[in-house]
């Protein structure tokens, strides 16, 4: 059973090494926000172990530089993080009876997109390849962070603004395969840029709040609108 963990370990740092590569582009232009949102590296290290999550952590330093209020960064955070509830949801189901409740959360730790994706493409989830695959991804997720803070702080201003063009590029590229291929995402995306540029300029109520505040609103608005109108069909999905 130990030769098997130690496999099974060594298989999940095999998966995961591709992973962290891809991290370490992304995370670095998400130091770049974080930078100008005025964290050291030390800040922006941790503020990555801590969260995992590229929009989770690019609304929070979007916050942060608006000057937002400690519960709007969490309630920020929150809200666009749901996705991992549902994702550990899945993925519980996934291992032995006999894996201890210890041993669920620190899978449920670490569980990412990418990693979730890892995990739910094979029929048993063993928390030790789990493991493997956070150790070898996450690290650098955090060292892309703190590296473009520091990028940020050497660079030129000019140079450091046209860097923060990336992010945008990152987010596009997220969103527009989906959107092209689906519908009901395209409406979604079309209509939270219309929604936010109108909460900003035009509604006099939404004028008045924070930028985190109209941020969580209308995430929160457009999504439910999108779930009752256009509600996923579940049914016939296996996860067990």
């Amino acid at each position: 059973m130990a030769e098997q963990g130690k496999r099974d370990f060594l298989e999940g740092l095999r998966d995961g090494l591709p992973i962290g590569l891809g991290y370490l582009a992304v995370a670095f232009s998400l130091g770049i926000a974080a930078r100008q949102a005025g964290l050291t590296a030390v800040q922006g290290f941790i503020a990555s172990l801590l969260s995992i999550a590229s929009a989770g952590e690019y609304a929070g330093f979007t916050l942060i530089a608006a000057q937002a209020s400690l519960a709007e960064i969490a309630l920020g955070t929150l809200v666009t993080n749901a996705r991992y509830l549902l994702m550990s949801t899945a993925l519980s189901q996934r291992f032995s009876k006999d894996t201890s409740l210890a041993k669920r959360i620190g899978v449920g730790l670490g569980v990412t997109d990418e990693l979730f994706g890892l995990a739910i493409a094979r029929s048993l989830v063993r928390p030790v390849y789990q493991y493997g695959a956070m150790l070898s991804s996450i690290p650098l997720w955090c060292i892309g962070t703190s590296a473009g803070i520091i990028a940020g702080q050497l660079l030129p201003s000019r140079m450091v603004t046209a860097l923060s063009v990336s992010l945008f590029g990152m987010f596009l590229a997220v969103i527009m395969p989906a959107a092209r291929n689906d519908r009901v995402v395209r409406i979604c995306v079309i209509a939270s840029f219309a929604a936010s540029y109108a909460a900003s300029h035009f509604i006099p109520l939404t004028m008045a709040w924070s930028s985190g505040t109209r941020i969580i609103a209308l995430t929160v608005f457009i999504s439910a609108i999108a779930a009752l109108v256009h509600p996923v069909d579940t049914e016939g999905d296996d996860v067990a």
